[in-house]
Parts: C-alpha cells; sequence; structure tokens
C-alpha cells in the first residue's frame, strides 16, 4: 500500500461531499415537512392537544421574560 494516487483523493472528496449534499437535503426536506405541518395545524378550526399544549408552553416562556425584564435589576 504505498502512494495514495490522485484519483483515489478526488474520489474520496467528491464521494464525501456527495455524502454532506445528500444528508443536508433529506433534513432540509424533513425541516419543510415539519413546517408545512405546524402551518396546517396553526390554521386549523379545532387545535390538537399537542398544539395547544406547545402554545400554552410558549405563552409561559414569554410570561417569564417579560416579568424578568421588567424586573429592574439591584446596583452592585
Amino acid at each position: 500500500m504505498g502512494e495514495l494516487s490522485l484519483y483515489a483523493v478526488v474520489g474520496l472528496c467528491v464521494g464525501f461531499m456527495w455524502g454532506i449534499g445528500c444528508s443536508l437535503a433529506i433534513l432540509y426536506s424533513i425541516y419543510l415537512g415539519g413546517y408545512r405541518k405546524a402551518v396546517e395545524d396553526s390554521l386549523a378550526t379545532q387545535k390538537s392537544q399537542r398544539f395547544l399544549t406547545a402554545l400554552k408552553r410558549i405563552e409561559l416562556r414569554r410570561a417569564r421574560q417579560a416579568a424578568t425584564a421588567a424586573t429592574p435589576s439591584r446596583p452592585s
């Protein structure tokens, strides 16, 4: 197993880039599918229990952040 030829190096690079590109394409399609489903759920007339639970969590987090931001900090 002597020298690694230029063709082997190019093949490894192209194969690596091909694999990364395919992985990114799959992740992007999963992301878009989830985004579409979220938009569908938000536009539905009758909201699912999962949607309502997530909405409550978001509202609680925002209320905590607003309370923290409104509280004046003590000078040290």
